[in-house]
């Protein structure tokens, strides 16, 4: 499993490349673990020729202001 970060906008993107042969019950519990706990939701996914899985994961970034 490869990722890459990426900021635009509002948001903070994910990119999770799934190698071939993970399984989808496996995917599908890593997908659930990053969601859940690193609060990602999914924004695209897309399924390749020789069983590569890419899936792009969003979250909002979250700006913190000083109370000084």
């Amino acid at each position: 499993m490869a990722s890459t970060w990426r900021k635009h906008g509002q948001y903070e993107y994910r990119v999770v490349t799934i190698d071939r042969g993970t399984s989808v019950p496996d995917a599908r519990r890593m997908l659930t673990d990053e969601a859940e706990y690193g609060r990602w939701e999914l924004a695209r996914s897309r399924l390749y020729l020789g069983g590569e899985r890419r899936v792009w994961l969003r979250r909002k970034i979250i700006k913190a202001t000083s109370t000084l």
